[in-house]
């Protein structure tokens, strides 16, 4: 009797060991808001980390995203996270240089030359210190995500050179960063709405513009421009933050499993971005624009002439922080 209940005991335990641990996990709905629509990359990042939470979780962890803004504003909803009234974000780190201005080196010009760079930077040890800066304003960053690459488009010629810029009247964000980047190209930059960009283009009110790939698709702008440059001037990393108040009242296995699985959701998104900017590249030439990308030669070129930007703004920035990631860059470019 006593051989058949120890018997009994140990495959009672075996079983449990076999069985995930999901007494660790509490039934959550986690509320993430995004600015942007379902059908862009990042809804593909959000479903690969359900799929990751699930598996984790028991199905315990659940996301409700919210697109288009239906949560308010990037700022707004980043604030909300702060207050601990919403879990997360996909946020592109712009809007946020309000209240972490260190995130501000993300818009400085000609920063990274290639994606591999850019995630090289931002999962390693500078993303780490930038991850830092937010918890203390509030907010706990799971991971960087891609926004992209923008490039120029124009009307007027091929830019193979920072002295093709002279004179060209480029629609801009309203940044000052962004303004001073192509006033010191000796462009004439121009703020202007988004919605009134095509228009300008079409009447030649200004005469390029700049914005990732899928953006210069899906707005038609190939069908009023004649030229695209290549040129990577500025990569805008997204945020997956989440509120640290929150994130502080769940389990260590819970904090884990969300970590992990933004990571998984974040590879996902940076996959099908590439993808979907080689199709909008694609449907671009096809509509007889011609197309050219700056040398590595040019960058580095255009990257030192725009240091002075760099200087202007690294006050605002933090000295420590664009001297950081200045040095690293230098470290991955040996």
């Amino acid at each position: 009797m006593r051989k058949l209940l120890l018997a009994t005991t140990a495959i009672a335990f075996a079983l449990s060991s076999a069985v995930p641990a999901f007494a660790e996990f509490n039934d959550r709905n986690i509320r993430i808001s995004n600015g942007i629509n379902a059908d862009h990359p990042v809804g593909n990042g959000i479903k690969a980390m359900q799929a990751c939470l699930d598996e984790k979780s028991g199905g315990k962890l659940k996301i409700t995203a919210f697109w288009g803004g239906a949560l308010g504003g990037d700022l707004q909803a980043t604030q909300a996270l702060r207050s601990g009234v919403q879990e997360g974000v996909v946020t592109s780190s712009s809007p946020l240089v309000g209240i972490i201005p260190a995130l501000g080196v993300f818009d400085l010009p000609f920063l990274f030359g290639t994606p591999q760079e850019a995630y090289q930077v931002l999962d390693g040890k500078f993303g780490d210190m930038m991850n830092e800066k937010l918890e203390a304003a509030g907010l706990v960053n799971l991971a960087y995500w891609e926004n992209g690459f923008r490039n120029l488009s124009n009307s007027l010629r091929p830019v193979t050179k920072w002295e093709d810029f002279e004179g060209m009247k480029v629609r801009v964000m309203q940044n000052n960063i962004f303004l001073d980047t192509f006033q010191n190209l000796g462009a004439n930059a121009t703020p202007m709405a988004f919605g009134e960009v095509f228009s300008a283009l079409e009447t030649n009110a200004i005469d390029a513009q700049e914005n990732p790939y899928v953006t210069i698709d899906t707005s038609k702008f190939f069908e009023v421009q004649k030229y695209i440059t290549e040129t990577n001037h500025a990569y805008t990393p997204f945020l997956l933050l989440f509120s640290k108040a929150i994130f502080d009242t769940y389990t260590p296995e819970e904090q884990a499993a969300l970590r992990e699985c933004a990571v998984v959701g974040r590879d996902e998104e940076r996959k099908v971005i590439q993808e979907l900017n080689k199709t909008s590249l694609d449907k671009i030439k096809a509509a007889g624009l011609e197309v050219n990308v700056l040398s590595e030669e040019e960058q580095a070129r255009i990257r030192e002439k725009s240091m002075v930007v760099y200087e202007k703004h690294k006050a605002e920035i933090g000295a420590e922080v664009v001297d950081a990631i200045i040095a690293e860059l230098a470290a991955i470019r040996k």
